[in-house]
């Protein structure tokens, strides 16, 4: 029989109303030097989640970090500008708590919650026990909810107290943990849908590193109908075939790796043909369009050529699932950003014909923002590692603590009658605060 994480969705309002919910979201959101936020599209995306809880009267404590303060209060890691962001946006009262977990005065103001009222707990990184998952530490915040809700994809993949911990100590007392809205989504496209994807499956695999996806490329490979390369990642490939590659960066420990692969894939992994080259990769570089056979010793390869990017647009757009992971090239500088902004509009076409298009965060997800069409991919993940491992079937820590519950398909294998018909409107997210080492 099969199963499925437990979420929000599967609770009623009577379960949620006047209960403690412990609510572990990612506003790890980036600031400016008077520290406001630049873009809040990581609190915007748990606002589903928020609002469901509040309209059916349960009493939410937010939980969440920001930046690493290694286990110390530091005002430039406080989270009074978000509880004045979520203030602003909702028109609900948002009080910051300042309080330690354990402590008696936060344990009252807990306590004193009405039904449909929101605090934040202060920066969760400040206390020393929430990334080591402290079992003390744990205790301490699973008291203060009778139920947990998952809803920080973005850490998923750590162990912390705040997400495995405190889940932990609320299911051992009864209690439920469940996915929130957002972490509902980030498991049904990153994990279920991949499962089994609408045919034909393209993979568009980018970045600087093999070393970095190799999980993930070992994961899909078998599934997917096409591999397509690009990035620095795909030098290291076009190394494996005997071609010169000038002073491109290549991962050189990685060359057998990619020629294993290459052995392995056959004729469902595409490389470049073309690509954009210059002496340096510098915003006013001066670039060329070579064959992939005609590299210079001092070229360095910096964005797939156009002759690449047209044999890719075809590949997605006869595609029924495309996944991308990866920018191009080097999609922050001008002179090596085309390619990956064609393959980000040429995925946004394919997805309004109908193909379902995941995209994973970090620079994916900022590459499809630039281009101005992230409002149309079906999904964009708010992790970086985390999606990652989740695509490549590992397990996340920040999942596996959550409940799950049985799954029966109909007699055609069709979704059960309670699966939505259709897909809610996509998750974007900005890039992470902290290098995307969450």
């Amino acid at each position: 029989m099969a199963q499925r994480t437990r979420t929000l969705s599967d609770l009623e309002a009577a379960e949620l109303r006047g209960r403690r919910v412990l609510v572990r979201v990612d506003y790890n959101v980036p600031l400016d030097d008077d520290r406001r936020i630049t873009d809040p599209i990581r609190i915007e995306a748990t606002l589903p989640t928020l609002r469901l809880l509040v309209d059916a009267g349960a009493r939410v404590i937010l939980v969440s970090h920001l930046g690493r303060p290694d286990g110390a209060p530091d005002p430039a890691g406080s989270l009074a500008p978000v509880a004045a962001w979520l203030e602003d946006a909702t028109g609900w009262n948002v009080p910051l708590l300042t309080e330690a977990p354990g402590s008696s005065e936060l344990a009252t103001r807990v306590a004193g919650l009405e039904d449909g009222e929101v605090v934040l707990l202060e920066n969760i990184r400040f206390f020393p026990g929430e990334t080591s998952n402290d079992p003390a530490f744990g205790t301490a915040l699973g008291e203060l909810g009778d139920l947990f809700v998952g809803d920080a994809f973005g850490v998923a993949h750590r162990a912390h107290a705040s997400n495995v911990g405190a889940p932990t100590v609320i299911r051992a007392g009864g209690g439920t943990a469940v996915a929130g809205r957002l972490m509902e989504r980030e498991i049904r496209f990153l994990r279920d849908t991949l499962r089994s994807p609408v045919r034909p499956f393209v993979s568009v695999m980018g970045g600087a590193k093999i070393s970095g996806k190799i999980d993930l490329i070992e994961a899909i490979l078998p599934t997917v109908d096409r591999l397509l390369v690009g990035g620095a990642m795909a030098n290291t490939f076009l190394r494996a075939l005997g071609l010169d590659t000038g002073k491109s960066l290549v991962e050189e420990d990685r060359v057998q790796m990619a020629a294993d692969l290459l052995e392995r894939g056959g004729d469902k992994i595409l490389l470049p043909v073309d690509v954009v080259v210059a002496s340096e990769i510098s915003p006013s570089a001066q670039t060329r369009i070579v064959d992939r056979d005609d590299v210079g010793t001092d070229d360095r390869i910096g964005d797939i050529g156009p002759a690449t990017r047209a044999l890719f647009a075809s590949e997605i757009r006869g595609a029924g699932t495309v996944v991308w992971n990866g920018p191009m090239g080097v999609a922050e500088l001008a002179p090596f950003a085309e390619g990956t902004f064609e393959i980000a509009r040429i995925l946004a076409d394919a997805t309004d014909q109908g193909t379902l298009s995941v995209v994973g965060g970090g620079d994916s997800a900022a590459a499809a923002e630039a281009a101005g069409v992230a409002a149309r991919m079906t999904h964009i993940s708010t992790g970086g590692g985390a999606s990652l491992d989740l695509m490549a079937g590992k397990e996340l820590p920040g999942v596996s603590v959550l409940e799950v519950v049985d799954e029966v398909a109909d007699v055609d294998g069709d979704a059960p009658d309670d699966a939505p018909d259709e897909a809610p409107a996509q998750v974007r997210t900005g890039g992470s605060t902290d290098g995307g080492a969450r």
